[in-house]
């Protein structure tokens, strides 16, 4: 690949909060062959006139995009019981409905709203989780069905889940000719929207720190990209590279102390790794390949990176001691954009074959690689991190949409947005 066209790809794969109304919109078109009966019913209320929110609604959306869950249809419903003591568990057997949540919703007199919620399991006839609750306040809601979406899947799976997580991601919107690019953050499932900044020129690989709070971006300024770092919550914002020539794919370090970065400040594209607290750049990479699109390994000992070195990009792995190098994907015309999951155990790429660009699942354990989409133009994977799911870009109809798709290839959904293209997807760590 000419240097030229290895640099499009390069950027064109790497845009105060306020709110938008660019909401994205779930449309699930696969699902795993074996799902889950469950029924969510509409949570009863006490001394409310009106709810900011259907928390049952959240719930059985979020399990059903899981992919895992079947719910049971509200219309189908013979009952809706708010407490146990009122379930008939005959009427639940007669839907074929292997769990219930049920739930209350009671406003305090501190005007919080204690949510009650319990899941029950219809065959034993007994509960999984008895009498949880939270206190929220009105705008936080979602994020109380969220956390019930969490403990439901996670009584039922064993594993963490992920709904009340965050993404970032970045929308192209107006002219197509004089975009207008947006950095934005929302919920998991594309709701509650906000715009963390917008540029009249590209903005690139968001990625979030560990704790959640802060997020590194490259934003372009008079044609130049610079590296910056942004706090979340407050919107403080601080530059931190803008050497000469490519600056690019910010990447944080599992400790949060550090970034690896594209620097070509030297003439080359190298890895280079910052620290946050000294400003002291080490270089990690000396080859007159391009070395690009960095990042960490989960237990912070080494950085898998796209590399020409071989003819062709590939991924290659940096021991962050030694700095010994070592290749290690050799299927496919190529590969780029290297992620790896929370363990340790995949690592995924987006892989060239037959002209088309597919998301890949790499068993580092075996070799063994497995495409997961089918869609034809894939960039920029992101893992959820329980690392059951990965977002990424793709075109539909000639328009940028993000799309989700399970580590085992079955369940795929999709996160189109009514406003411009959406590109750039990062998912957020669990918050501490």
């Amino acid at each position: 690949m000419m240097l030229k066209q290895w640099l499009y790809v390069f950027f064109a794969c790497m845009v105060s909060i306020g709110t938008t109304r660019a909401q994205l919109v779930i449309e699930i078109t696969s699902g795993a062959d074996q799902l889950l009966p469950i029924a969510v019913v509409p949570f009863g209320y006490n001394g409310v006139d009106a709810l900011p929110e259907d928390i049952a609604q959240v719930v059985e959306d979020d399990l059903a995009r899981s992919g895992l869950f079947q719910p049971v249809p509200r219309a189908n419903m013979l009952s809706m019981p708010s407490k146990e003591e009122d379930v008939f568990y005959r009427d639940w057997r007669l839907l074929k409905s292997d769990y219930v949540v049920i739930g209350n919703i009671n406003k305090l007199p501190n005007g919080q709203y204690r949510i009650g919620f319990e899941l029950l399991n219809v065959l034993s006839q007994k509960p999984v989780q008895k009498h949880a609750s939270i206190d929220v306040n009105a705008r936080n809601f979602r994020d109380a069905a969220h956390y019930i979406s969490d403990k439901v899947y996670e009584l039922l799976t064993g594993s963490r889940g992920a709904f009340s997580t965050r993404i970032l991601y970045v929308t192209a919107e107006g002219d197509k000719r004089s975009p207008l690019f947006k950095l934005q953050v929302a919920d998991a499932d594309g709701h509650r929207p906000q715009v963390v900044v917008e540029s009249k020129e590209p903005i690139l690989s968001p990625s979030w720190s560990m704790d959640g709070r802060n997020i590194a971006y490259v934003m372009f300024r008079n044609r130049r990209p610079s590296i910056f770092i942004q706090e979340l919550a407050t919107g403080k914002r601080q530059q931190v590279a803008q050497f000469r020539g490519l600056n690019g794919a910010p990447a944080w370090s599992p400790d949060g102390k550090k970034l690896a970065l594209v620097l070509s400040k030297d003439n080359n594209p190298e890895i280079y790794t910052l620290d946050i607290a000294t400003q002291k750049l080490e270089r990690m990479t000396n080859h007159y390949a391009i070395d690009t699109e960095p990042s960490w390994e989960p237990d912070g000992k080494g950085i898998v990176f796209t590399s020409d070195r071989g003819g062709n990009p590939q991924i290659y792995r940096l021991d962050t001691r030694s700095k010994r190098v070592e290749r290690v994907t050799f299927e496919g015309e190529l590969n780029t954009r290297a992620r790896m999951t929370p363990d340790g155990r995949y690592l995924v790429t987006v892989q060239k074959n037959d002209g088309n660009y597919h998301v890949a699942l790499q068993d580092m354990n075996t070799g063994r690689v497995q495409t997961l989409t089918e869609t034809y133009l894939d960039e920029s994977p992101s893992i959820a991190p329980n690392g059951s799911m990965v977002m990424y870009a793709t075109t539909d109809r000639g328009k940028g949409i993000l799309a989700v798709v399970s580590v085992d290839g079955l369940v795929k959904y999709r996160l189109p947005s009514a406003e411009g293209d959406v590109r750039e997807p990062s998912w957020s760590p669990y918050f501490k």
